[in-house]
């Protein structure tokens, strides 16, 4: 009896190390995880905003294209890219402590169409998710000019507007 409480007390002290809290799994103070998804359509590199981000990880594969780190995908001072295809889901650190607020526009060239989508007088865009088949790829299907952001071509996409 004697021998099987002390086995089941080593059990349970075994048990609190391996399920107890971590300091280093801890978040940082400031930072948060965001899941993007970000795909290369039509086997054409683009770009998806991750803010300042360098820490990025690819958490599932989306197309049957690889998904190769530095090869198909990475990270640039443009934010994460990817290419040949590769579409992916990814979660990277947001490590922005404070800045200008954002806001999320979706805009959207219909029957393939230049579209203007109001942003009132901001220039600072960044394509946020990409909706269509279509490619968006900055100063060819998707840009900014004095009427606001335009579309064209049958992209569509979410915009984050600073």
């Amino acid at each position: 009896m004697k021998s099987t409480s002390k086995l089941l007390l080593l059990l349970a002290a075994i048990a609190a190390a391996c399920f107890a809290p971590h300091p280093a799994a801890a978040q940082r103070g400031g930072s948060s995880q965001q899941r993007i998804t970000c795909s290369s359509n039509n086997g054409n590199r683009n770009w998806c905003d991750i803010g300042g981000s360098r820490d990025v990880r690819l958490v599932r594969q989306i197309s049957g294209s690889a998904c190769i780190r530095d090869n198909t995908w990475g990270v640039d001072r443009r934010g994460l890219w990817v290419d040949r295809g590769c579409r992916a889901e990814f979660i990277f650190t947001n490590n922005r402590q404070s800045g200008p607020p954002t806001r999320i526009v979706t805009c959207s060239s219909n029957n393939g169409n230049r579209n203007w989508c109001d942003i009132g007088g901001s220039r600072d865009v960044q394509i946020s998710r990409q909706i269509s088949g279509s490619a968006c790829i900055r100063d060819n299907t998707w840009g900014v000019d004095r009427r606001g952001l335009w579309v064209d071509r049958g992209c569509r996409a979410e915009f984050r507007v600073r």
